[in-house]
């Protein structure tokens, strides 16, 4: 009877404690809910398989269910122009693009996306970032802005042109309507093209009916993969830079609360995405210049083009007037290229 009475006691303490915790269940199931982000890309979902799923997809099973990044296409949430306003504001949480398209207000955002012959290779772009000085600007510039953390800079693609007519010389881009990027465009206006800014998925409709009379875009990377190949028939070798400069971009709020280990697994996302596009866009210029089967090849003379060139060298100075600190990645340009150049093959071949 006494071992009986001692074993009812003790099964009731058992009881108690297992009553205690499920009651303490939700709390507990309340710590362990994942932080979820909303990130919204510039590119439109063709695209957007290559240039960013892989890193989300990469993160969130990294993430072990502790964070989950949701992933938005072009304009799918905001116009990509209103990204930057609508992230300060914490309606997204984090945006893959240029500096130019989401118009962030710094004086330093006419550097992202395409600077006319900023960067001849994709891997000018992380140089520069990492050895050059520009990481630290960027990190200033956007420190003076609220709401937004800027986290890191990748390369992509260059900038040529695909249009329906074939072009051969700088008299056949005047008057022809292009889509392109903001800064590039301004640039290319000295040359009599039209920019025209839409929406990210409608510009294949803007070419087909004849709204558009080209892009300048991408390189032929992007052209073949969302079909703006099927919709334009020749494709310019000469290009106006060599590599697209893109930035994620996180709102500074959500970024602060991430804890110390989930930045760094962010870092290395960010790292590895930067890394893929690399090689992805660099084997695939080579391999749909000489096997692709959609696009005529076109090329204007260089010296016609090395006025083009000699064009860029008065832009970025107009740059440079803007801003003290317009001025400083000017110079980091200069300085950069003029290594470049003395450096030789296989850095620069002119």
């Amino acid at each position: 009877m006494t071992n009986r009475r001692d074993f009812l006691k003790k099964a009731g303490v058992v009881t108690a404690a297992a009553g205690a915790s499920a009651l303490a269940a939700p709390a507990v199931h309340a710590q362990s809910s994942p932080i979820r982000w909303r990130l919204q890309t510039y590119a439109g979902p063709a695209l957007a398989e290559f240039v960013v799923k892989g890193m989300v997809d990469d993160f969130n099973k990294a993430a072990n269910g502790q964070m989950e990044i949701e992933l938005f296409f072009a304009d799918q949430l905001v116009p990509t122009g209103e990204l930057f306003r609508a992230m300060q504001r914490g309606t997204i949480d984090m945006v893959q693009s240029d500096d130019d398209s989401i118009a962030a207000p710094v004086d330093i955002s006419v550097f992202g996306g395409y600077f006319p012959f900023g960067t001849r290779y994709s891997l000018d772009v992380p140089v520069l970032f990492e050895q050059y000085g520009l990481k630290e600007i960027w990190e200033e510039a956007y420190g003076e802005v609220e709401g937004v953390k800027w986290l890191s800079a990748g390369s992509w693609d260059p900038c040529n042109f695909a249009t329906k007519e074939p072009i051969n010389s700088l008299a056949d881009l005047k008057g022809k309507r292009i889509f392109t990027f903001p800064t590039a465009g301004r640039f290319l206006t000295r040359f009599g093209i039209v920019p025209v800014t839409l929406p990210w998925e409608d510009v294949e409709v803007a070419l087909q009916t004849g709204e558009l009379d080209g892009i300048a875009w991408s390189g032929i990377t992007e052209d073949y993969t969302v079909g703006w190949a099927d919709v334009t028939n020749y494709f310019l070798t000469n290009n106006i830079s060599g590599a697209w400069c893109g930035s994620f971009f996180a709102n500074q709020e959500k970024y602060d609360e991430l804890p110390d280990h989930l930045k760094t697994l962010l870092k290395l996302a960010m790292d590895s995405s930067h890394y893929f596009r690399q090689q992805w866009y660099w084997g695939g210029e080579a391999k749909l210049r000489v096997n692709g089967d959609k696009l005529k090849l076109t090329t204007i003379p260089e010296e016609e083009w090395a006025t083009v060139e000699a064009e860029a060298i008065k832009f970025w100075d107009e740059i440079a007037a803007t801003s003290e600190r317009t001025a400083r990645v000017v110079k980091i340009f200069r300085e950069y290229n003029d290594v470049m150049a003395k450096a030789g093959k296989p850095y620069r071949y002119t």
